[in-house]
């Protein structure tokens, strides 16, 4: 059976509702109304997302772990409405003050400590220490925001200093890091932002850091959670591809190998505690990553098209 009909029978046999809406927007001609209908039902009333959004963490209450998230499919989808009530509702939540120190926006909360959970989500106290995620949060607002609202001002200053964050604080070589700066510029980039970031500055760092970043030794592939080229593009139009085509062009490859039977593909972290609520989380990643590998075969055009 071919790779794209074992992973479509996966998805139809193990997806959440929101993963198999999302398969079927980029697959079968589904829609964004039916992606965004599935993601509301993890929205709370303050406007951020909790619920399990991120597997790891099954807090129910809002975080910004969770709300960006929400962002990353809506991203996704490509969905640019910004009078939506699931975007007004995100932006609500950012500028109520909630889970923010006025620098950064908490990657650690404690209210997860009181659900089943991931022991990196584990947290002594509300804290960020990071730009994670919150130069992706500023962006985020940079591009949804009124233009002359105070919280498109905060979003335009927490962007400036994520921007000229050292490496410490930001923009390191870690992979998260590096994602999150890439969704940023492209935020800016969409906003047509241009006073307070050089963006072909950061396009050139972030282009040397996607290519630091990626583990050329491919044999820690099948064991470990490392960095693949799917970490940060998934298209031959990316900026990113032309840098390092062959591992990218590798990458196609190895997933077409390391197709399970059932259709999915292996998850390379767990949990030390919750070992029954993991197997749970553990299926639902494995419907994120089933999408997220077949959207890089379509992009890097080993699938042609949608149903």
């Amino acid at each position: 059976m071919k790779t794209f009909e074992k992973a479509r029978e996966f998805m139809y046999r193990n997806a959440r509702p929101l993963d198999l809406a999302r398969w079927q927007y980029h697959f079968e001609n589904g829609s964004k109304g039916a992606v965004l209908k599935a993601l509301s039902y993890y929205q709370n009333e303050d406007g951020g997302f909790g619920h399990a959004l991120e597997p790891d963490a099954w807090n129910p209450n809002s975080s910004p772990i969770q709300t960006w998230c929400a962002t990353e499919i809506i991203n996704e989808i490509d969905f640019t409405d910004s009078t939506h009530q699931i975007i007004k509702g995100m932006l609500k939540y950012l500028e109520s003050g909630q889970d923010f120190d006025g620098r950064l926006w908490y990657n650690e909360i404690v209210s997860n400590n009181d659900y089943p959970h991931a022991r990196w989500w584990h947290a002594d106290v509300d804290s960020a220490d990071s730009y994670n995620p919150t130069a992706c949060l500023a962006g985020f607002i940079v591009h949804f925001a009124e233009k002359k609202s105070d919280l498109y001002k905060l979003g335009c200053r927490i962007a400036t200093e994520a921007y000229y964050a050292d490496d410490k604080q930001g923009l390191s070589d870690d992979m998260h890091s590096v994602t999150l700066y890439i969704r940023l510029m492209q935020y800016c980039k969409r906003a047509g932002v241009t006073e307070f970031i050089d963006l072909a500055l950061l396009k050139k760092r972030l282009r040397e850091k996607v290519t630091r970043s990626i583990m050329h030794n491919t044999s820690a592939w099948e064991s470990s959670y490392i960095c693949k080229p799917s970490r940060f593009f998934n298209s031959k139009n990316s900026v990113f591809y032309a840098d390092n085509k062959e591992i990218a062009d590798y990458e196609c490859d190895f997933i077409i190998k390391t197709q399970l039977d059932d259709g999915s593909w292996n998850i390379y972290w767990g949990w030390n505690d919750y070992p029954e609520q993991w197997q749970v989380a553990k299926n639902w990643w494995k419907g994120n990553g089933t999408i997220v590998n077949m959207l890089y075969l379509k992009g890097m055009e080993k699938i042609h098209s949608r149903l």
